[in-house]
C-alpha cells in the first residue's frame, strides 16, 4: 500500500520537484497549491495512480481545514507532509518595506505553514496506525539573513521555532517533524542570482546554484526514514554559496 504524501506548493519549482521524486518512489502525492493548472501539469507527469491535485490557498485556514477533510474521507490518512509553501517580496532595507509587504510573506511563510502544520498533526494523530512525518522548507534564511530581506528572514527564523516546538508535541502520537534548509536551489525563485544579487558588502555579485533534484532527493530520505529516526535539521546548498560566513 502507497504511502500518503502532501506537498504544498507542489506545481513549480522546489515543490515541483519534490513531488515528482516522491511520487516516482512509491508515494500517492497529493498537490496543492492555488493554480490548479500547474498542479494538473505535475498530475499528467506523474499519473492519477500516483497523485491528486487540490487548488488551496494556505493563507485560507478554513480552505485548509477542508483540504485535510478531503484527505480524510479520500485516503484516510497522510505520512508526510512536505511544508513547502512560499513567497517572497523585492528587496529593501527594512525602512522601505511596506507593512503590507511583510503581512504577505508572513502570511504565506509563516501563518499557512502553521496552518497545514496543524492540519497534517491533527489527521496524523488520530489516524490509525497513529503517526506521521511533518518536513517544513526553512531557508539558509533561518539562519542567516540577506541584506534587505527582513519579510522573508523573519519567516524563516519563525519556522524553525515552529519545527522545534511540533517536533515535542509529536512525540506522544509519532509524528517526527524536521525541516530542510535550501541554499540557492535553481529554481523561479532564484532565476536572478547568476544575474548578480545584493551581498553583504553592498556589492552585486552572482551566486552559484545547484540543481533541485539534489534537494528532492535529500526530502526523499528524510520521508523515508522509519519514524524512529528524523533528520532534526538539513542544510542543502550550492557548495560555493556565501552562506558560511555570508560575504
Amino acid at each position: 500500500m502507497k504511502k500518503i504524501a502532501l506537498v504544498t506548493g507542489g506545481g513549480s519549482g522546489v515543490g515541483k520537484a519534490c513531488a515528482i521524486t516522491l511520487g516516482k518512489n512509491g508515494y500517492h502525492v497529493i498537490l496543492t497549491g492555488r493554480r490548479l493548472d500547474a498542479l494538473e501539469a505535475v498530475v499528467g507527469i506523474l499519473g492519477k495512480d500516483n497523485s491528486t491535485a487540490i487548488a488551496c490557498d494556505v493563507t485560507d485556514c478554513d480552505a485548509v481545514d477542508a483540504m485535510y477533510d478531503r484527505i480524510e474521507k479520500d485516503f484516510g490518512r497522510l505520512d508526510v507532509l512536505f511544508n513547502n509553501a512560499g513567497n517572497n517580496v523585492p528587496q529593501a532595507p527594512i525602512g522601505d518595506v511596506p507593512v503590507s509587504d511583510f503581512v504577505k510573506v508572513i502570511s504565506v511563510n509563516l501563518i499557512g505553514a502553521f496552518a497545514c502544520a496543524r492540519g497534517a498533526f491533527n489527521l496524523m494523530r488520530k489516524q490509525t496506525p497513529q503517526g506521521g512525518r511533518i518536513i517544513n522548507n526553512g531557508s539558509i534564511s533561518a539562519y542567516m539573513p540577506r541584506p534587505g530581506s527582513s519579510p522573508y528572514t523573519a519567516s524563516k527564523h519563525a519556522i524553525t521555532g515552529l519545527t522545534r516546538t511540533i517536533s515535542l508535541d509529536g512525540r506522544p502520537y509519532n509524528i517526527a517533524c524536521g525541516q530542510i534548509d535550501i541554499g540557492n536551489a535553481a529554481s523561479e525563485m532564484t532565476a536572478k542570482m547568476t544575474g548578480g544579487v545584493p551581498q553583504a558588502d553592498l556589492s552585486i555579485k552572482p551566486e552559484p546554484v545547484m540543481d533541485v533534484q539534489h534537494v528532492a532527493d535529500s526530502v526523499l530520505h528524510m520521508a523515508n526514514l522509519p519514524l524512529e529516526a528524523n533528520v532534526q535539521f538539513m542544510t542543502v546548498m550550492a557548495t560555493t554559496m556565501p552562506y558560511v560566513g555570508r560575504g
